[in-house]
């Protein structure tokens, strides 16, 4: 009962949180996007616990909040742009960025609807254990891992565009 109630907050706090990064009403300011992501990745690690992955959480909370959000805030603040000087956004960007996400959702849909639930799955290992997470990450897993640090690269890359003014 009382997880129950904790996984929607969780959930609810992680939505809010993440759309906030992206659409926020507050500032224009990419320091408080940056902070509404740290929250994002709290409440993610909050999830996370509450699965018993507390390693996980843990490292969610280490090395993105962290480590990651320290590098993307040391970013943000050593560009130092007035919100004047930020560049405009242009409709084709828009377009291709809005296209992207679509063909990303529709992947996902798709690889969801093709998939089996119970497929794959041994019998469940130790609670807790870092050794199968960590032969899962490095042998089946290795390609999508490899992937979240190219996306890593590209949202540091994506800053420092996105905030940088337009040279005339």
């Amino acid at each position: 009962m009382v997880t129950d109630i904790l996984f929607y907050v969780f959930a609810i706090a992680t939505l809010v949180f993440g759309a906030l990064v992206v659409a926020n009403p507050f500032s224009r300011n990419p320091v408080t996007s940056a902070m509404f992501l740290v929250l994002t990745i709290i409440s993610m690690a909050g999830l996370f616990v509450l699965l018993h992955a507390f390693f996980l959480a843990a490292v969610q909370v280490l090395v993105y909040a962290g480590a990651v959000m320290v590098l993307f805030l040391f970013v943000i603040m050593l560009l130092d742009l007035k919100e004047e000087e930020q560049r405009k956004i242009k409709k084709t960007g828009l377009v291709a960025g809005l296209v992207s996400v679509g063909a990303i959702v529709a992947i996902f849909i798709r690889s969801l609807l093709a998939s089996e639930p119970s497929r794959g799955l041994g019998d469940p290992q130790l609670e807790g254990s870092t050794f199968a997470l960590g032969k899962l990450l490095f042998t089946d897993y290795l390609l999508p891992f490899e992937i979240v640090s190219l996306l890593l690269l590209v949202a540091m890359v994506g800053v420092i565009l996105l905030s940088k003014k337009d040279l005339k």
